[in-house]
């Protein structure tokens, strides 16, 4: 089998990138090695950047977002009880965010992709890249047994943070940047009305707390715990009771409470490796880049490397432009260390760390304060949260 492009991974990133190069005409095949069910049961990141709901309409997989996303137009702090608005709109010159979860942009995808008749192979186990600082790279793969070459053009790793395409390349040929922190964050999922019409993002003594959401009936809500939590320790009212004491008092008790759909514990953590190619394999997302999820950033800079890689190949298979394939690393990487600094920061100072003496606390709380008391500050923050500009690829 031959392809111009193949895809490892049918998550929402190789999935974008297939639908973009799909209209584009340039034809393109996804190994996916679970199944679309499994796919589909990942929860995950509901917090879309103004960027990355302009490329859903672009990819034309946008009608049912539209139709059921929610539009925030700012969020709130809650600081030690204290609740701060970030006006969004009113602060980036009318941007705003969409909440619509990765589960459902992943379908949405899904769906487009089987009624263009475009081809992914689900079950394709053991995907190995072959020859990629070559002019013919390949794929070899198992299915039912049997192993199966896929040759190609270009390869684009989108199969995340433990995927093959980033460990088949050469461990010199990668820089690795990484910061584990000392928490995790313990996330539930439950049928139950938002407690606030926007998200609210909370520091307090006892740790940093998050009040989202996936619709008008379902919410998402989180806690900082320890690393060493384990979520089976964890009872729903144990979660609920938590929560409500890091909130402030108003937002406490209006809180609608009960069962869980899902819990689970997240590990934080930011890690970056340079370059994101190799020859003409190119990483894409998680596969080159983790952020902690204070900043709402994981999915968005995904979709930020499908739009630049998408834009490089577009402009190669149209006008011959193949001198801008070795641009695509360092386009890509200088948003992404912007957004790596943004999470890093608001992690930073949302959230309590166990080594923190007394003056590194005052600090991070002063810092806080500096920010959200000027106006400058507030800026600052609202810019980074809708996301930055796309570089324009020329």
């Amino acid at each position: 089998m031959k392809t111009q492009v193949a895809i490892i991974g049918a998550g929402p990133s190789g999935l974008l990138l297939g639908q973009l190069l799909h209209k584009a005409g340039i034809s393109n095949v996804i190994l996916e090695r679970q199944t679309p069910d499994y796919v589909l049961s990942r929860i995950r990141a509901g917090v879309l950047e103004q960027g990355m709901v302009d490329l859903l309409r672009k990819a034309g997989v946008n009608q049912r977002m539209d139709r059921e996303g929610l539009v925030h137009t700012g969020f709130e702090l809650a600081v030690q009880g204290r609740r701060v608005h970030i006006d969004l709109q009113g602060l980036t010159g009318g941007k705003t965010v969409m909440i619509y979860g990765q589960t459902e942009v992943t379908r949405d995808l899904m769906e487009a992709r089987e009624a263009c008749g475009a081809f992914t192979v689900y079950g394709a186990s053991n995907v190995q890249p072959h020859d990629m600082k070559t002019d013919s790279p390949w794929l070899s793969y198992e299915q039912d047994g049997e192993t199966l070459r896929l040759d190609c053009d270009y390869i684009a790793g989108c199969d995340g943070f433990h995927g093959v395409a980033r460990q088949a390349i050469p461990a010199e040929s990668l820089k690795t940047f990484e910061r584990v922190y000392p928490f995790g964050w313990l996330g539930i999922l439950a049928d139950t009305p938002p407690v606030n019409e926007e998200l609210v993002y909370a520091t307090h003594e006892r740790g940093f707390a998050l009040c989202s959401m996936r619709s008008a009936t379902r919410t998402r809500y989180y806690v900082q715990v320890d690393a060493e939590e384990k979520v089976e320790d964890w009872s729903d009212q144990r979660f609920w009771d938590e929560l409500k004491s890091r909130l402030p008092a108003d937002l406490g008790a209006r809180m609608v409470t009960g069962p869980s759909i899902e819990k689970s514990i997240a590990p934080l953590r930011s890690f970056v490796v340079e370059p994101m190619q190799y020859g003409r394999m190119f990483l894409v997302g998680d596969a080159a880049h983790i952020v902690p999820p204070t900043g709402a950033k994981g999915l968005n800079l995904a979709a930020s490397d499908v739009s630049t890689l998408f834009d490089i190949l577009q402009k190669v298979y149209a006008d011959g432009r193949t001198d801008l394939l070795e641009k695509y690393s360092s386009i890509c990487l200088r948003r992404v260390w912007k957004a790596e600094r943004f999470s890093w920061w608001m992690t930073s100072m949302l959230h309590r760390f166990p080594e923190a003496d007394d003056f590194t606390r005052r600090i991070q709380q002063t810092e806080l304060d500096y920010f959200i008391e000027s106006a400058a500050g507030r800026q600052t923050i609202a810019e980074n949260y809708v996301g930055l500009p796309y570089e324009i690829v020329q």
